[in-house]
């Protein structure tokens, strides 16, 4: 699992449609789906539900989207931390 999985995953569980979240992340869709299609893989667990021309979190979808917002908001903080962080 990739941290560029996890902030792939974020903005399509925001978005909840995986096109409108592929343009905000200027990527094109096939990617982004296959993209979240391996991380379902690897978790074993399904993320989404589709619904015909949108998709909807799992509740496991909404443990993990918290999860990985968190995550996400951690890797930033410690990364504004060694910018400040004497040489």
């Amino acid at each position: 699992m990739s941290l560029q999985q996890l902030q792939y995953f974020v903005v399509v569980a925001e978005e909840q449609h995986v096109t409108r979240a592929a343009a905000r992340l200027h990527v094109t869709q096939p990617p982004l789906s296959r993209q979240i299609q391996a991380l379902e893989d690897e978790l074993g667990q399904p993320l989404f539900e589709r619904r015909g021309r949108g998709i909807v979190l799992t509740a496991f979808g909404r443990y993990f989207a918290a999860e990985a917002a968190a995550i996400l908001a951690h890797v930033d903080t410690v990364v504004a931390a060694s910018k400040r962080w004497p040489s």
